[in-house]
Order: structure tokens, then C-alpha cells, then sequence
């Protein structure tokens, strides 16, 4: 994900991290270059006159922009619950750390506890991204519980259980109340619905057929808007062609980015930023001097 100051106006225009511009560049030059030599030809192909006005373009246009509405508020509300689910892991984390420091016996070490929900955030990383985590994982967990993980399908469901043991284990030894236990049952079932929560998107895309239409549509309009403008704007025709080209390419492959937030594209969410940004706050609140470092943030890219 893209994270930067918000630069002058004018840097925007020539801005490329972020931008969707290289993803688009090949469609954009063919309808550009086509644009270009129906110009040349004034419309005419294998001596045909395309007989096309600005008209049908205008009405299929105002189609387009109602039917890239609906995919907007559909993706943007995709990334918006993931940002929510990740930001409410961060509080559940948050919650449960301070009440293992204040409310179990001061003789209990606490950080097997807190260190297995850090474990937990970078396990759910792993998870939605199907990347390896191992190495995050191995000086905070206890070794059988990483043994079990390498064969489990749900490592952060393992994590979950294994929390829930350990509460268990303290309520049972007497360092935790049953009434106070059952208050920190409550933020672990949060971390649970976080994980739920992310699975259901991830598993749940925006329907195929909603992409097929609005490709094909969007294809097919950008191709024959040449033909419809070179009457009216002769040689401004190409320009403008690839301006409004422009407009829906980079419109309809931002939305599939946001649409799918777990990713590694630049729009997607920092996931590595925000799993290092809970680690650091739980190691803080344990008194912890030494903290794991944030990613580079190369260019302004944090991922």
C-alpha cells in the first residue's frame, strides 16, 4: 500500500507508485494506436464508412458510470471491512494484554500470553497472503504448538485454542478469577471474529460475471470511440480517445486491487506494517526497550 505526504497538486498529475498507469499501459496504446489510424483513414475501414455519432457513446457511457458506481461502493466496502477487522485485532490485542498485566496474580509471566496473540497477527498474515511465517513465529510460540501448526490448514485457529488453554490453565491454578476469565474469553472470541470476518472476504469475491460484463463493455466502447468522435474532432481524435480510455482502464483495475485487500498490490492493505505496528504496541506494554523495526518504507511503499 501506497503511504506518503500528500504531495503538490502538480506531482500528482506525474505521480506513478500508486498509480495504476503501468498495469493499464498495453490496452491503453491499443486503443490509442487504433484511435489513431481510424483517424488517419477518417473513419473509413476496408473502404466502409462507419456511419457512428457521439450519441450511442453518450447513452452507454452514462450506463458505464452507474455500472462503475455499484463496483466502487462494492470494492471500497471490501477493503473499508478489512481496514475495520484489522483495527479491531489491534484493540482485542490491546485489551487482553492489559488485562493479563492487571488482573492476574503479579506472580504470573504473562508475555507466553501476550507473545502467542503477537504470533497470532502474524499467523493471520501468513494465512490471507498463503505465505510462510515460520520464522516470525519461532521464538514466540512454544515448539509443539509449531509442529502441529506446519500441518494444520488454520494455524491461527491453533494460536486461538491455544490461548484459550492457557486462560484456562490460570483460572484453574487460581491466578485469574472465573468472572475475570470469562472477560478475557470475550476479547478472544473478538480475535475470532477478525479471523472469520477476513476469511469471509477472502472467500467471498465479487462475483465473475460482474467483471466479465464490465470488461467486455468497457472494451468494446473504448475500441468503437474513435469512430464516433473522428467527424467532430478529426485529429483531437486519438487524445481524447485515450483520455477517456484512461478513465475506465484505470477505474476498473484499481477496484480489482481494493477488491482483493490481503494482496501484495500497492493498493491493497499494509499488512506487514500494521502485524509489526501490533507486535510493537503489545512489546511496549510489557516493557519491552527493544522493538521490532517498521518496513522500509521504500519510496513510500509499505506492504
Amino acid at each position: 500500500m501506497i503511504i506518503r505526504p500528500r504531495p503538490h497538486w502538480l506531482a500528482i498529475l506525474f505521480a506513478r507508485r500508486g498509480s495504476v498507469l503501468p498495469s493499464i499501459l498495453p490496452q491503453l496504446g491499443l486503443v490509442t494506436a487504433l484511435a489513431t489510424i481510424i483517424t488517419t483513414s477518417h473513419g473509413t475501414v476496408l473502404g466502409w464508412k462507419t456511419p457512428l455519432t457521439p450519441m450511442p457513446f453518450t447513452l452507454v457511457g452514462i450506463a458505464l458510470a452507474i455500472f462503475l458506481g455499484f463496483r466502487n461502493s462494492a470494492s471500497y466496502d471490501r477493503y473499508w471491512e478489512a481496514r475495520k477487522f484489522w483495527g479491531q485485532g489491534l484493540n482485542e490485542c490491546r485489551t487482553l494484554t492489559r488485562q493479563a498485566l492487571s488482573l492476574m496474580d503479579g506472580q504470573v509471566d504473562v508475555r507466553p500470553f501476550v507473545y502467542g496473540q503477537i504470533a497470532f497477527i502474524h499467523a493471520l498474515r501468513g494465512y490471507l497472503r498463503r505465505v510462510p511465517v515460520e520464522r516470525e513465529l519461532a521464538a514466540l510460540l512454544p515448539a509443539e504448538l509449531l509442529a502441529r501448526m506446519r500441518e494444520a490448514h488454520y494455524p491461527p485457529t491453533l494460536i486461538l485454542v491455544w490461548l484459550g488453554q492457557w486462560l484456562h490453565e490460570q483460572r484453574r491454578a487460581g491466578h485469574l478469577q472465573p468472572v475475570l476469565a470469562a472477560k478475557m474469553e470475550d476479547a478472544l472470541s473478538g480475535l475470532n471474529q477478525v479471523q472469520g470476518g477476513c476469511e469471509r472476504i477472502v472467500s467471498s469475491p465479487i462475483p465473475f460475471a460482474y467483471t466479465v460484463i464490465l470488461y467486455r463493455t468497457v472494451g468494446v466502447y473504448c475500441l468503437l470511440l474513435p469512430f464516433g468522435l473522428v467527424d467532430t474532432l478529426g485529429w483531437m481524435t486519438p487524445l481524447v480517445t485515450a483520455f477517456v480510455s484512461y478513465t475506465f482502464f484505470a477505474q476498473e483495475t484499481l477496484l480489482s486491487e481494493i477488491e482483493e485487500p490481503f494482496g501484495h498490490a500497492a493498493n491493497d492493505l499494509p499488512l506487514d506494517a500494521l502485524s509489526i505496528t501490533i507486535e510493537r504496541t503489545l512489546r511496549e506494554m510489557l516493557g519491552e526497550a527493544t522493538l521490532p523495526d517498521m518496513p522500509a518504507a521504500k519510496d513510500f511503499v509499505l506492504t
